[in-house]
């Protein structure tokens, strides 16, 4: 009996011209190289330049991605961007991207999930085309986060950076087997009671300003272990596969030794995980698409390909999406 499924058309991406290096902010902050590079796996981010937006950074992505799948931006009538650092309170930063894509049609929101906001963004859309009710939708994770940052904490301030990355996916009928293109499977998970461990001190509703991003690192680390092996444990439950029929795993690009530590208690052989922190540092809800495109871009994920997808983000949020190439 064929089903339904959320194909991948086609990925893109795009990074600020600005490179921060470890050894730039060195001189700003009281940090080296080598104590970032140790604990973090970072060694550059890249930085949104001024009057260059959230939305900004998202069009170029959404064009990249179009232009990959192939596919003209009017066949398009779902929008939804993930994302911690809109343009604006309201209206939606998607309606922005909208707008620059020349798309008049369709529905364009926001999602907020933090680091974990473009799995719940493909899990998400992977709902609504499966209706039958849109048919060709962009899934675009794009953050600006040094605007949020601390520049004088040196444990937040060297963890992240800005930039964006889209897939566009499609609804297509398929076999209705666990070998069909597109997304197998997705599990999203939240616990509340955890929020003050990774937080931005600031709102419109408390504070009327924008705040900074506050974090207990050693309390996230904790948690981010066993929250993302829940998720991809369920993933496998849900289609009968098993961490050795993973092509690729690509995760939440946060921490190194979290991506190392993971892959290792979930027996995800080395080789097989896509690692960018060190290039982008922590970009939020665009590190797992700015991840994909690399692997894409040098040849690594192709066609055919079951590629795990992971995150945690601040609340708590997580995360899993398992898709077939």
């Amino acid at each position: 009996m064929t089903m339904l499924r959320s194909v991948v058309l086609g990925c893109g991406s795009y990074l600020p011209e600005r490179v921060l290096s470890n050894e730039e902010l060195a001189g700003q902050v009281d940090t080296t190289d080598e104590w970032i590079v140790q604990r973090t796996g970072i060694r550059q981010r890249h930085i949104a330049a001024t009057g260059e937006f959230t939305s900004h950074l998202g069009i170029a992505a959404a064009k990249a991605a179009l232009s990959a799948a192939h596919v003209d931006a009017q066949t398009i009538d779902l929008i939804v961007v993930a994302t911690s650092t809109p343009d604006l309170t309201f209206p939606a930063t998607a309606v922005s991207v909208q707008a620059g894509l020349g798309i008049t049609r369709g529905a364009a929101f926001d999602l907020q999930a933090v680091c974990s906001g473009f799995v719940y963004g493909i899990a998400t859309v992977d709902a609504l085309l499966r209706t039958g009710t849109y048919t060709r939708a962009l899934v675009i994770g794009a953050e600006t986060f040094s605007r949020i940052l601390d520049w004088t904490d040196r444990t937040t301030c060297v963890l992240f950076g800005d930039g964006a990355a889209a897939v566009v996916l499609e609804a297509q009928q398929q076999p209705g087997t666990r070998d069909d293109r597109g997304i197998l499977t997705t599990h999203l998970r939240s616990d509340g009671r955890h929020k003050s461990k990774l937080y931005v001190d600031g709102g419109p509703s408390s504070t009327q300003t924008v705040g900074h991003l506050r974090m207990e690192g050693r309390a996230v680390f904790k948690h981010a272990v066993a929250m993302i092996t829940d998720v991809i444990e369920d993933a496998f439950r849900a289609t009968g596969y098993t961490a050795a029929d993973i092509d690729w795993f690509v995760p939440h690009q946060a921490n190194k030794r979290i991506i190392d530590d993971s892959a290792h208690r979930l027996g995800i052989a080395p080789e097989k995980v896509v690692i960018t922190v060190d290039m982008h540092g922590n970009t939020s809800a665009a590190s797992i698409p700015l991840a994909l495109n690399t692997a894409i871009r040098d040849g690594r994920i192709k066609k055919g390909d079951l590629v795990l997808l992971e995150a945690m983000g601040g609340g708590f949020t997580w995360g899993s999406a398992l898709v077939r190439w």
